[in-house]
């Protein structure tokens, strides 16, 4: 029995197999350090041989994805100067076919396949975690908290916000039916209890900020254009004045203190400094990509040592502008955040325009929680993690938008000169 090529790369017939390879790309980036190289073999195998099949369609015309590849190849570039030269060359292998695979899924899949497949692979991964996860205990504030079967409660808090945030897109935004309310309803509980469970201030924080995003956006939408922007902005100019008046009055130690934190963020203000030490040392060009948390160097070795890191692996400085100024320097922060700004505000213009997009919603509402997370973690520059895969997906997705909007014009280009000739 032969199957068609449809069923695998076609957006519109291949949901099955979009959702199932989506969801087990989450959880291959989940948990690729428990079962190793099998799990990344899964994770290629499962995109790569799409290329196979039709290469023009699979991968499109490489020259209109450049400004995505920019950062990933400067990472190349950076190998050149790294002190550890092995390691960032094949850090920087893995980053670009990250992003290429990413780049297939964008062109194969829709909007709502991703998001059911996004769905279905959070719930998944959370279901492992609540099932052969464990709980740690911090040093640095000496408290036990539930990571899962991961090494960090973020990670976990990360998965539950994503599963939060894709199963409200798909029940309110993509509308997917009744038939899929079982799972988003089951997801939305994991989530929720995943998310209390991990007790992690910033997942917890931003999954609230994000919903109520969305839910804003979605009362927009039923404006007129010029309608939506005045409230946009009108709404911009009153959470701004909003937000910096609560901090005046101690709404952040509040908030911190609910979660058990303090000013200094377990410890994190004082890493920031050390990463913007160890950033002066390159300010332009950076050390290398992944070269500065080797082991056997004597500043990485100090603050795992410091932060009581004993596996001497995984970590960063916890914000993803220092780890890009310490690793690719000036030009490699400029580069990435030209690629996450023009993810949020191309998207966002298309909410503020169109009259209706729920692609450009859950788009937006995904680069949003990485450009709010990007400031306390490092979800977009290192390969096979969930955060890097979206964000890659999000920015594509502007791209193809933009070629189909510009076949839809050239079209009526060419009736028009037949229309005339009719007439006359």
């Amino acid at each position: 029995m032969r199957i068609a090529k449809a069923v695998f790369i076609q957006p519109e017939r291949n949901g099955v197999y979009g959702a199932a390879a989506v969801a087990l790309s989450f959880f291959v980036f989940a948990y690729s350090a428990r079962f190793g190289q099998i799990s990344i073999l899964a994770y290629y195998g499962v995109w790569l041989p799409l290329v196979l099949l039709d290469y023009r369609n699979v991968l499109g015309n490489p020259l209109r994805m450049l400004w995505i590849f920019a950062f990933a190849i400067f990472c190349f570039i950076s190998v050149f100067w790294s002190p550890a030269a092995s390691v960032s060359l094949r850090a920087a292998i893995q980053y670009l076919s990250h992003i290429v695979c990413a780049v297939i899924a964008l062109r194969t899949i829709t909007i709502a396949t991703l998001t059911r497949g996004a769905t279905l692979g959070c719930a998944v991964v959370l279901l492992y975690s609540l099932l052969f996860g464990s709980y740690h205990f911090d040093p640095l504030d000496g408290t036990y908290s539930f990571v899962g079967a991961f090494a960090s409660k973020n990670q976990l808090g990360f998965y539950a916000s994503l599963g939060l945030i894709f199963s409200y897109a798909g029940m309110a935004v993509i509308r997917s039916g009744l038939r899929w309310l079982p799972v988003a309803g089951g997801t939305t509980l994991l989530s929720a209890y995943s998310l209390f469970a991990s007790q992690s201030a910033t997942s917890v924080i931003t999954t609230l900020a994000i919903l109520m995003l969305i839910a804003g956006l979605q009362l927009l939408g039923r404006f007129t254009p010029n309608m939506r922007k005045l409230l946009f902005a009108s709404g911009l100019v009153v959470g701004v004045i909003g937000v910096t008046l609560a901090l005046g009055m101690g709404a952040a130690d509040a908030v911190l203190g609910a979660f058990g934190k303090d000013s200094t963020l377990t410890g994190r203000t004082y890493l920031w400094q050390q990463g913007i030490e160890a950033a002066r040392q390159s300010p332009v060009l950076g050390i290398g990509y992944q070269g500065y948390w080797v082991r056997g160097f004597p500043e990485a070795e100090r603050l795992w040592q410091e932060f009581y890191i004993d596996s001497r692996g995984g970590f960063h400085f916890h914000n993803t502008y220092i780890e890009t100024m310490v690793e690719t320097g000036a030009i490699g922060m400029l580069l990435l955040c030209t690629t996450l700004i023009t993810s949020f505000i191309g998207h966002l213009k298309h909410l503020l325009h169109d009259r209706k997009n729920p692609e450009s919603l859950v788009m937006f509402a995904v680069i949003s929680l990485l450009l709010v997370r990007s400031f306390v973690e490092i979800d977009v520059m290192y390969p096979y993690q969930v955060g890097s895969f979206l964000f890659y997906i999000t920015a594509g997705t502007l791209t193809l938008r933009k070629k189909a909007r510009s076949r839809a014009i050239s079209r009526p280009m060419r009736i028009r000169p037949m229309m005339t000739q009719a007439i006359g």
